[in-house]
């Protein structure tokens, strides 16, 4: 049986940056062992496998894979996958394409407007479909430190201290004093199961104010070796989890903030995510994910 396939990059305008994602559709015949094995050969950090929806009105369900599980909910499968059924099933007016995908997921419903304008890379965003909460602690600064191979004075900027958030995934936001030492952040052996795998996150966010590009707000890192993703060039479901951050140390007014995220710089693959906040009556009450995406191959899987 042969199932279509695609590639794209996500969170970039540009071929050949971004994350990779490969997408795979008409999946509903695969078993979950056959989905786990297509995705290790693939051997991104995600692959999803498109599959009829439960109901008319939705889109599609889609299921996502890491190399070694699947996953409920991640930021740029829901990017990629939405603006390319949006560009394989939309209508076009004048050439333009506005279209609203609903996706089923392991976390939910997750609805994604898509956005295609001529000469420009396709945009996707969509609300988050859980607002982040904090979910943890982490070990004593020194030991975070030396899971990341830094110094204990490196961790932590102003009054960002690390901390677990979740939205969906739990994950360990450690705040890094410069672009110097996040760019010199490691898995680091044995200091890193010490500092993070007995906290059973996802994966490891380093973050800093200091960054590439004078419109970013935050330079980051994504670490994730237990789910077999070494780093993550950029990680939607992560920022998320940074929007809880955002909002609890930098105090936030009421309204709507915006907030460029680059990413994956460190691995060539520069990535930028669009992350919105909004604040009412002092509580974060919408985060929403934005990013482009450029489609890059497509083929056929013989399973």
């Amino acid at each position: 049986m042969g199932l279509k396939f695609y590639t794209l990059d996500v969170f970039t305008d540009q071929r050949f940056g971004g994350n990779p994602l490969a997408v795979v559709m008409g999946a509903d015949d695969l078993s979950g062992e056959l989905m786990q094995s297509i995705a290790r050969e693939f051997n991104l950090s995600e692959t999803v496998f498109v599959q009829t929806s439960t109901r008319p009105a939705h889109s599609a369900k889609m299921r996502i894979f890491t190399p070694r599980s699947e996953i409920p909910f991640a930021g740029h499968p829901t990017i990629g996958t939405a603006t390319l059924l949006a560009e394989l099933n939309a209508p076009a007016h004048n050439g333009e394409k506005d279209a609203l995908v609903i996706l089923e997921q392991g976390i939910g419903t997750v609805r994604v407007g898509a956005r295609f304008r001529a000469g420009t890379a396709a945009f996707a965003e969509f609300d988050a479909p859980k607002l982040p909460a904090e979910a943890g602690v982490l070990p004593p600064v020194d030991v975070v430190a030396a899971g990341l191979g830094l110094i204990p004075s490196e961790v932590g900027f102003e009054n960002h201290k690390p901390l677990c958030y979740a939205a969906g995934h739990t994950f360990a936001f450690v705040p890094v004093s410069s672009l110097e030492a996040i760019r010199r952040a490691r898995v680091n052996g044995s200091h890193w199961e010490k500092a993070f795998e007995e906290q059973g996150v996802s994966g490891v966010y380093v973050y800093t104010r200091q960054c590439e590009h004078t419109n970013s707000a935050f330079h980051v890192r994504m670490f994730a070796p237990q789910v077999g993703i070494p780093e993550d060039p950029a990680t939607g479901s992560a920022a998320v989890g940074l929007a809880g951050l955002v909002h609890q140390f930098d105090g936030l007014p009421d309204g709507t903030h915006k907030r460029v995220v680059e990413q994956g710089y460190e691995m060539g693959r520069p990535s930028l995510i669009a992350l919105t906040l909004v604040v009412a009556s002092g509580k974060l009450t919408t985060v929403r994910i934005g990013g482009s995406s450029v489609r890059v191959s497509e083929g056929t899987l013989e399973v």
